[in-house]
């Protein structure tokens, strides 16, 4: 199947505002946007033939020049629209920025760049598709459904009806399968045309072309201060790359807008088109760039200054948030600071860069701080009892790993009084009720309150059914006292056995839908400014000849509103402080600038911490409730614990070694030069 065979598909419809849900037609066109790009798809009865055969496949090629030298297109750079999703704008402005700059009488103006990066998850992408008379089965990894639904459907112009998706487990997904790609349209194609099923898998070579990728940038921070350390002035201008046909924003300096309290403020972003696989999210797109440098300049300004880290961030704490005046819901950045230097050992830290050597490894001390918006989307979930007293909760919500079975039974059993064990949980198939799956730290706390509010309206409707239910131990007794525990329900001192009260009164059992709404429908999220917040803290030694870097030990201290699941919430922060380490030191997709291909397109090349890169780390989560979040005051904590990681490393090798690195990842041939000398 090629171009020249491949039924007609539909077109990405631009006005839709989330692109996962749009259309993602291949082999629709001669042309070639990008290396690595399918030209065509072979199948066969087995792996061996269907690859065999592929390398038989003969390709002529008109060429035509490329751009992908980032910094050479400097000049093609413009403004965007509207940051990712249409939803946040690409500048602000509060103040007189350019005033406020030049009368203050400590000034940092650096200049940062971050590589590509890509999400790379162990799980490939992979797809099968089996055709069921008119209708597809998809088994996809993919952490939204309903968006691969439409995404399928608007592309093969089919009727929604006949697509079926199921996808119980995905395994890692990091952004990268939040929309399905084109080895998922492949598949269906082919198992359309030929009636049988089909599955098509990516190779790791192939993941790096075709799955997206983190844009790189260029950031320019300015930061004016007083000589007590507040700041006067903040500036954070992002220029990243784009595919000339198909933008995406990561919304880089959007996390500056509320961090530090300053009168004079500026944000910005602009894209620069290079004709190289289009940018797609990565786990905490934006705030994990965007907090990597933002935090490093922060450092050096308190290295300008002579001032403790800690203590500078925690004199800029604002009062409202800085740029839109709202109060903050819950803020406690300034806990997570304090308890994290108090656990941490902060006061042993160098107060002078490379003063400090163990043997051959000079030792460093280094800090940044974390925030990351929480986000509501909407979320349905339905809730069923049957007559025996278990329940279903069931929602097309998604497994990525991190828990959503635990903690949906969790949440479940605590608002129907059940033991866990008679708690189900089905996810994961288009047929169940709607949501927004898992991603963008969003997909806990909004899931699970939608299971509690369908719980909530479950327990009125039983409540109420045994109140009116003469038959009933709780018959006319007032249903605002009643209590569900351990499968009873009991109002002052009266009690029935749930199961009873469900057999007599709804014997083919009873459900409820509960839903959490979009945040533009909800006042809170116009009211307040809403925000996950941390600490962190890094050790990290460099060896005084090679300028080898290794990382000694980790700690978070986090606010992220209620626990949800103490093991999971843990894992997932530690998680995104290994990979906040690996921004800092490793990561780095490097660009062949003669043909657009990554040359570090394996996990040979294309460096991410292994066990031993990672010693000890710590992730700590003071108790908290954010009551204007959401009804069971949590937020999302996935992406929060990478947002700060890796400038809190970085700003350890700089204590360590008193050298400045401005080209992420650190690594030996940028260290290296800028070494103090040896002692005798």
């Amino acid at each position: 199947m090629t171009h020249l065979n491949a039924p007609a598909q539909g077109s990405p419809d631009l006005s839709m505002r989330i692109e996962y849900w749009r259309a993602y037609p291949a082999l629709s066109s001669p042309d070639v946007r990008h290396y690595g790009q399918p030209v065509a798809l072979v199948v066969a009865t087995t792996f061996e033939q269907a690859r065999a055969a592929a390398n038989l496949v003969d390709v002529e090629y008109a060429g035509a020049p490329g751009c992908y030298d980032f910094a050479a297109c400097q000049d093609q750079t413009y403004a965007p629209d509207a940051l990712i999703y249409g939803a946040i704008p690409p500048d602000t402005s509060v103040g007189d920025f350019d005033a406020g700059f030049d009368s203050a009488p400590v000034r940092i103006d650096v200049r940062y760049s971050t590589p590509y990066e890509l999400s790379q998850p162990m799980e490939p992408h992979a797809c099968l598709v089996v055709p069921h008379g008119e209708d597809l089965i998809v088994h996809v990894s993919t952490q939204i459904v309903d968006a691969a639904r439409s995404s399928i459907v608007r592309t093969l112009l089919i009727d929604p009806e006949r697509i079926h998706i199921i996808t119980p487990y995905v395994g890692g997904g990091f952004g990268s399968k939040l929309r399905i790609h084109a080895e998922t349209i492949l598949a269906a194609l082919a198992a359309r045309a030929l009636r049988r099923p089909v599955k098509v898998a990516l190779t790791r070579q192939q993941m790096f072309h075709l799955t997206g990728l983190r844009p790189t940038s260029s950031q320019r921070v300015r930061l004016g201060a007083q000589r007590d350390g507040r700041l006067v002035a903040i500036a954070h201008e992002v220029t990243m790359h784009t595919n000339p046909r198909s933008d995406f924003i990561e919304p880089t300096a959007a996390t500056t807008r509320s961090l530090y309290a300053a009168p004079n403020r500026l944000t910005s972003h602009r894209l620069t088109p290079l004709d190289l696989p289009r940018g797609e999210d990565v786990r905490a797109p934006g705030e994990a760039p965007g907090m990597l440098v933002v935090e490093s300049a922060m450092d050096e300004l308190a290295d300008a200054l002579g001032m403790d880290p800690v203590e500078l961030r925690i004199r800029n704490e604002p009062t409202v948030d800085p740029e839109q005046g709202l109060p903050f819901s819950d803020r406690q950045l300034v806990d997570c600071l304090r308890e994290g230097a108090r656990r941490f050992g902060w006061e042993r830290r160098p107060a002078t860069p490379a003063s400090v050597r163990e043997g051959q490894w000079l030792v460093g001390y280094g800090m940044a701080a974390g925030i990351r918006g929480h986000i509501q989307v909407p979320t349905t979930a339905q809730v069923r009892l049957a007559a025996d007293g278990t329940a279903v909760v069931q929602t097309d919500m998604t497994d990525i790993g991190t828990g959503t079975y635990t903690v949906l039974t969790q949440v479940a059993a605590d608002g129907l009084g059940l033991p866990p064990d008679q708690v189900r949980v089905e996810l994961g198939r288009s047929e169940y009720p709607v949501s927004m799956g898992s991603g963008g730290s969003w997909g806990a706390a909004n899931s699970s309150t939608a299971v509690h509010r369908a719980c909530q309206a479950l327990r009125e409707k039983l409540v109420a059914a045994a109140r009116n239910d003469v038959r009933s131990a709780l018959h006319g007794l007032d249903p605002a006292g009643a209590k569900f525990s351990d499968g009873i329900v009991s109002i002052d001192g009266v009690s029935e056995a749930l199961s009873e009260i469900v057999a007599r009164n709804y014997p083919d059992g009873v459900a409820a839908d509960g839903q959490t709404p979009a945040m533009r429908d909800d006042p809170n999220y116009a009211d307040y400014s809403i925000h996950t917040y941390g600490a962190h803290f890094a050790e990290v030694g460099v060896d005084a000849d090679t300028a080898e870097i290794r990382l000694r030990r980790m700690l978070g201290v986090f606010s992220v509103g209620r626990v949800l699941n103490a093991k999971t919430a843990r894992s997932q922060l530690i998680g995104g402080m290994i990979w906040g380490a690996g921004a800092a030191l490793e990561e780095d997709a490097v660009v062949d600038l003669r043909s657009g291909a990554f040359v570090t397109r394996d996990l040979a090349q294309y460096l991410v911490p292994v066990h031993a890169d990672i010693p000890e780390v710590d992730a700590v989560v003071l108790d908290g409730y954010d009551g204007k979040a959401n009804v069971l005051g949590a937020k999302g904590l996935g992406e929060l614990g990478i947002c700060g990681a890796g400038a809190a490393v970085a700003n350890a090798v700089f204590n360590a070694t008193g050298v400045r690195v401005r080209d992420f990842p650190i690594t030996l041939e940028k260290v290296l030069p800028g070494l103090p000398p040896l002692d005798d």
